[in-house]
């Protein structure tokens, strides 16, 4: 006799199955990650069309399966409809898809991890153009942290001395280093340079005053807004600014993309898209 359980849950991948299948993995808060065919889905006004799409929240009536569980019931009780408007926020958002998925584990409770999902999600849906990278980068990051695994940015992992930039001085820098878990304070980077035995081979990065204030930002519930502020000048100056403020992520966001892959050792597909069309933003 099928065993059928329900679950509520947000569709991170969907691919095509056969001639009208969908296979969905599913997040969900009590169960963790559900693969499931979503059959005739891609059939001309299937019911579970529009619900096997990507990040819509369902109450999903599922029977359990040998290999694969079969989703024959789906009541859809949130999309995000922001995300698919935008070229940037959906592109973000599979991209912290694809950390979740890295992330999470089948058949063990995944609340934390759904609710932080979903938080960044509405943060992504309603982020102005020019914050996109920034919404990403604090999403990547807290994804990180509740692994327990984001790296150190208030302190220098080797000393554990509190590092504070100097956003005065164009020339204060501080090392960056995947291997040794963070930043590295110069005084302190002479070891991480020696002890090629224990951090390997990669040479750390050397990180501005802006780079660092801005990564000091990620581990706090809010950071500050990228939105452009009108001022003399026009829009165009107020395009300039956004366009800077992008840069200034973006250079975050590769930091974080490297320390990602190295700790899960997979590359991030979706970060290629990232790079493709947040660069005409």
């Amino acid at each position: 006799m099928s065993q059928t359980y329900k679950a509520t849950g947000i569709n991170l991948k969907a691919i095509p199955l056969g001639e009208t299948d969908r296979l969905l993995t599913i997040l969900t808060p009590d169960v963790g990650l559900v693969r499931a065919v979503a059959p005739g889905s891609r059939k001309h006004q299937s019911r579970l069309g529009g619900r096997s799409d990507l990040f819509v929240i369902n109450e999903c009536l599922v029977v359990k399966g040998k290999r694969l569980d079969k989703l024959i019931q789906a009541e859809t009780l949130r999309t995000f409809p922001g995300l698919s408007q935008h070229l940037g926020r959906l592109t973000a958002s599979q991209y912290l898809a694809e950390v979740v998925l890295l992330m999470a584990l089948s058949d063990c409770p995944q609340s934390e991890l759904f609710q932080v999902f979903v938080e960044h999600l509405e943060r992504l849906e309603t982020a102005a153009p020019g914050a996109v990278m920034a919404a990403l980068c604090h999403g990547l990051y807290h994804l990180l942290a509740l692994a327990g695994v984001a790296p150190e940015v208030h302190q220098c992992t080797l000393s554990r001395a509190e590092i504070v930039p100097n956003l005065l001085d164009p020339t204060w820098r501080v090392e960056f280093s995947t291997e040794a878990g963070g930043l590295v304070q110069a005084s302190s980077a002479s070891q991480v340079g020696e002890g090629q035995g224990r951090y390997g081979k990669r040479r750390p990065v050397l990180l501005t005053a802006t780079d660092v204030a801005l990564l000091q930002q990620l581990s706090k519930p809010e950071i500050l807004s990228t939105r452009s502020v009108g001022r003399p000048g026009g829009p165009g100056a107020e395009e300039e600014k956004a366009g800077k403020s992008q840069q200034l992520w973006a250079r975050v966001e590769r930091l974080l993309r490297e320390y990602t892959q190295d700790y899960f050792e997979r590359p991030i597909r979706s970060a290629a898209l990232v790079d493709v069309c947040l660069a005409t933003i």
